[in-house]
């Protein structure tokens, strides 16, 4: 198990690049299945969650290439029916969340799919309801081996049909969009996540000859075509990273320009630091965030406690939020952070608290932090991270932290970060892998 050791208290200072964004990544791999073609992707960010998918897209029997340094080309044209049924897949699946949005792509496609329940982060019940219901509703068979601990879903030919999903599940969203375009009929999907994620899944799709209306909004409608043909994709930056270079700008007083941010397509998240009172400007696609002694955190027109909470877009993403509540730290004033989603990815803040943070968890949603306005430094101290973005907010936390910290279990930080202390290291940051 690898480790970062972080002697904190140095600034930044420079220019830094955002990875390619990790949640449309894998929407895209997954849906170059519907093709016999050949599909091109560019911006693919080399983090271990990817390279698992790839490398299981290999192992299905699509031909993969790599052909530039974040650039792979796909190939679905003799997919491995018999490997899809095999131990050795579902057990990969098993510990890959993005797995389960091969589903729909599979049953669309090939008429079958198996799957068992992925892994991921442990941040609390995240159902897969959304994605089975409305993949059901389209006509799919639906069974579950209790021997195998597996899902069999099966279709001869899917049919669109109307639904309105009980919650905006983005990669729920993703499986049912993915599964409508090869069905017979139109679909409507109404209550549909409509993340950047999601538009640049349905623009790429319509790309490959999908007639799919209504992108942006929460009300798609799919007109079946079918097949599906070849393109070429660009995955978008990160928006996640964004935030989290944003975050790390501040907690350690640093001046940082982040490099190509493609700003239009990161909604409430510059608003939600500038509410933190962290001063950031646009210039052109970059956003440039000046080096600040204090920052102070906004109060509501009427005086009331500010509160920042995670909302389906164009609410504020969730995964966001750890990074929010580690930099209220250190601001001037307090506020409650609000996780609606995931009820265990809060926990977490026990790890702050004990390098001297002071928040109070109120419930496994909810957290009240009160800023020290830099009036003491965080404590170096050792940690393990539990998620991807709780592992981010760690990190950010010790790089701002007095003396040296250790944060064990980095693997969940390279599952959705590339190279990160490399290019930290870079603007100024002193981490070392271990």
């Amino acid at each position: 198990m690898a480790s970062f050791v972080i002697e904190g208290g140095h600034k930044l200072c420079g220019d830094i690049h955002p990875q390619g964004a990790k949640n449309e990544v894998l929407q895209i791999i997954c849906a170059t299945l519907l093709t016999a073609e050949k599909v091109t992707v560019n911006n693919i960010p080399d983090i271990l969650d990817v390279n698992n998918l790839i490398q299981l897209m290999r192992d299905m029997g699509v031909t993969v290439a790599k052909e530039g340094i974040d650039t792979y080309s796909f190939q679905a044209e003799n997919v491995d029916l018999a490997y899809l049924e095999s131990d050795e897949f579902l057990k990969k699946c098993s510990s890959l969340r993005g797995s389960v949005m091969l589903i729909g792509p599979m049953v669309a496609r090939l008429g079958k799919a198996m799957i068992s329940k992925p892994g991921g982060d442990k941040i609390g019940r995240r159902r897969l309801d959304t994605h089975f219901v409305g993949i059901q509703s389209l006509g799919a068979d639906f069974r579950y081996n209790d021997e195998r601990g597996v899902y069999e879903i099966t279709a001869d030919r899917l049919t669109g049909t109307y639904m309105l999903l009980d919650e905006a599940s983005v990669t729920g969203t993703a499986n049912i969009v993915m599964a409508a375009v090869l069905a017979k009929g139109t679909t409507t999907i109404y209550n549909a996540a409509c993340e950047p994620y999601l538009q640049q899944l349905c623009k790429m799709l319509n790309r490959m000859g999908a007639k799919i209306k209504g992108i942006a909004s929460n009300l798609l409608t799919i007109e079946g075509v079918e097949e599906l043909h070849g393109t070429q994709h660009t995955v978008l930056p990160d928006m996640i990273e964004v935030g989290s270079f944003i975050g790390m700008a501040a907690m350690t007083r640093s001046e940082v320009t982040i490099k190509n941010v493609s700003y239009e397509n990161l909604g409430i998240i510059p608003e939600s630091f500038r509410r933190l009172g962290i001063k950031l400007e646009q210039r052109g696609d970059d956003i440039y965030v000046p080096a600040q002694e204090n920052y102070q955190i906004e109060s509501f027109i009427d005086g009331s406690i500010m509160t920042i909470a995670d909302a389906p877009w164009p609410g504020l993403t969730p995964d966001l939020l750890s990074v929010l509540l580690v930099v209220a730290t250190q601001a001037k004033g307090s506020v409650l952070i609000h996780q609606k989603m995931f009820e265990s990815r809060l926990f977490f803040v026990d790890k702050l608290i004990d390098m001297g943070a002071q928040i109070i968890l109120c419930d496994p949603h909810r957290a009240v932090v009160i800023g020290h306005n830099h009036g003491f430094k965080l404590r170096g101290g050792n940690m393990t991270s539990p998620d991807i973005r709780a592992g981010i907010a760690l990190l950010i936390a010790a790089m701002s932290a007095e003396g040296i910290s250790r944060i064990h279990n980095i693997e969940q930080i390279d599952r959705g970060y590339q190279n990160i202390e490399g290019r930290l290291n870079a603007i100024g940051a002193r981490i070392t892998r271990i």
